[in-house]
């Protein structure tokens, strides 16, 4: 983000006497366009950056519309799965609960069936020690052959019942242990799908706290550039208001030199530009790299409509005043670099920008062909040169119509 850079930049320029955002009271002696020019390159580069910001700010609110989706979906997902989780948890407990019936039963079936047999057995064991007696004693105390077959059937029914019940009671043993086997089996199958959606859920849940915490990242990124953006607009908005001030006191300047002119008895109006005799600034080149008027922009921020010349020259060669005149301003501007503008009267003024070295300060008086700075490379510039510009009424006007090498 690029806010720090251009916070920096506009503090920077208020110290140095140019563009201030506080108000009237440090504006250099002498307002000009120049200072115009310099808030409308700011407004345009801040302009820029907000541009980044605001497409910056649309793709994070994108990601983020997308990870909160993706979020939500995890989020519906995780509470299936703990549904899920849920009713095999009831399912579980359900068939614990089924296995100690069954334990029960089948140890119900085993008490049951070993007390058949030790009944069986004492019959059995009755029988075979009195077998001979109880056979004599059946057929002596039998009033009819009848009687006694029924006699001799009804101890074949004992032995038969206790047969069939001995096997009854060994099946209904086997078919619990087997019930039971069962059941255990699919109590395993149900903690083994427990335990796998258990591990599941973790890993999801892995990934929607990764999610979340990529959202939280989102939301910390879109604030953080929305407030950037909110110090752009406020930015812009305050470098709109000083171009307003400026204007406003360009115009209460001009208004106050009127009527400076109308009490000494004098008209105000612009000198004749052919009436004053102006000197080459750079006696060093003559090399002109930059004409007036309009030209492809040399880098970023500079001006494609050149409101003077160009004059290529070695840094530190001597800038030369191309009149007599007062200066008006001596101070570092964010386009111009270290410039200095001198007022040659009736409303001409000319500027020398870029210089490496000021040497003339705001209300001194100099004389044509003074040395007034040094030449160099400060503020839009892509090598040391000098940008010399001539202005009347207001207005900048092509420098190669009044002076020559």
């Amino acid at each position: 983000m690029r806010m720090r850079h251009w916070r920096h930049w506009i503090q920077a320029a208020a110290l140095s006497g140019g563009l201030l955002l506080g108000g009237m009271t440090a504006f250099s002696a002498y307002a000009t366009s120049v200072e115009i020019e310099d808030a409308k390159k700011q407004v345009s580069a801040l302009e820029e950056e907000k541009k980044k910001v605001e497409s910056t700010l649309n793709q994070l609110e994108g990601l983020k519309a997308d990870t909160a989706a993706y979020v939500k979906k995890l989020d519906t997902s995780l509470s299936s799965l703990a549904d899920e989780l849920e009713d095999l948890g009831s399912r579980i407990t359900l068939k614990e609960d089924e296995i100690e019936q069954a334990q029960i039963q089948l140890e119900e079936a085993k008490r049951e069936e070993e007390h058949q047999y030790d009944s069986m057995k004492l019959r059995i064991k009755y029988m075979y020690e009195n077998g001979q007696n109880n056979l004599i004693d059946m057929v002596m105390e039998s009033g009819s052959i009848s009687e006694l077959l029924n006699r001799a059937e009804y101890v074949s029914q004992i032995a038969e019942y206790d047969r069939k019940m001995l096997t009854a009671y060994a099946s209904a043993k086997e078919e619990v242990a087997a019930r039971e086997q069962n059941l255990e089996k699919e109590h395993g199958e149900l903690l083994v799908l427990q335990e796998s959606t258990q591990a599941k859920q973790a890993s999801m849940q892995k990934l929607m706290d990764s999610k979340q915490k990529e959202l939280d990242s989102y939301n910390s990124k879109i604030a953080m550039a929305q407030d950037e953006l909110d110090q752009y607009n406020a930015d812009i908005k305050a470098q709109e208001e000083q171009m307003k001030r400026i204007e406003a006191e360009m115009k209460r300047r001009e208004e106050e030199a009127r009527k400076k002119a109308e009490a000494a008895g004098k008209t105000y109006t612009v000198s004749n530009l052919g009436n004053i005799s102006f000197k080459w600034p750079c006696p060093s080149s003559s090399r002109i790299t930059s004409n007036f008027g309009d030209r492809e922009s040399p880098t970023e921020g500079a001006s494609s409509n050149h409101k003077g010349i160009d004059i290529s020259a070695s840094t530190g060669a001597d800038i030369i005043a191309a009149a007599d005149g007062e200066v008006v301003i001596s101070t570092y501007s964010y386009s111009a670099g270290n410039y200095i503008m001198i007022d040659h009267g009736g409303g001409v003024s000319t500027v020398y920008m870029h210089s490496s070295k000021l040497l003339v300060g705001v209300g001194e008086k100099v004389t044509k062909g003074q040395v007034i700075a040094k030449v160099g490379s400060t503020g839009y510039s892509t090598g040391p040169h000098l940008h010399f510009g001539i202005r009347s009424g207001g207005t900048y006007v092509n420098p190669r119509s009044y002076v020559s090498p």
